[in-house]
């Protein structure tokens, strides 16, 4: 069975793991933005 009582220290760990999954998130998505400019970029370069 899933335990998810952080007991006292619940006002602690669950922003922790909510700023951890947002950075995560931000991450991911600037690198799939980053990917798509280089990707556009070189199809250009590649039409020249």
């Amino acid at each position: 069975m899933l335990d998810l009582d952080a007991g006292k220290y619940a006002a602690f760990v669950w922003p922790a793991y909510a700023i951890t999954a947002a950075v995560f998130v931000l991450l991911i998505v600037g690198a799939l933005a980053h990917a798509r400019r280089w990707r556009r970029r070189a199809e250009e370069l590649a039409r020249k």
